[in-house]
């Protein structure tokens, strides 16, 4: 699969592991309540995390300097708390690791999301991704600070 990560089209090299489901070798992703697991300790990859709107990232902050990939669930359309944690972790608590959106948010709030902070893209629709990514460049004047 395909993503957008800082403004280029890459092939995308991590799996979403399920919490019910067994861990594979390579790079993963785990949820917030499967994050401090014993079985993580010997996995053979990193291991990043996923964030639900409603998990808190004060819940990571300790961790923050081990986690390569922190991915932001957008579950629905209209729930932009991942847009809170993008900023919280940039501007906050200083992650400088990769953040990814995944989930239900459309190609025209790329920009918006790279101005909390976001820097990779996870579409619903593959064949979006070319139009998302022409999206970060739609504004040259821009009126509010940002993390980026």
């Amino acid at each position: 699969m395909k993503i957008i990560k800082d403004k280029q089209i890459i092939e995308d090299n991590w799996t979403h592991i399920a919490d019910d489901a067994e861990l594979t070798n390579g790079n993963i992703t785990v949820s917030l309540s499967r994050w401090n697991h014993e079985d993580l300790n010997n996995h053979q990859g990193k291991v990043g995390i996923r964030l639900l709107p409603a998990d808190k990232v004060e819940d990571i902050t300790d961790e923050l300097n081990k986690i390569p990939l922190i991915v932001l669930e957008f579950p629905i359309f209209t729930d932009g708390r991942s847009f809170s944690h993008a900023r919280l972790l940039r501007s906050r608590f200083n992650y400088k690791g990769e953040i990814r959106a995944i989930g239900s948010y459309m190609p025209d709030q790329v920009f918006y999301l790279s101005r909390v902070g976001v820097n990779a893209f996870q579409l619903e629709k593959p064949e979006e991704l070319a139009v998302a990514l022409s999206t970060m460049n739609d504004f040259t004047v821009k009126y509010q600070q940002s993390t980026n």
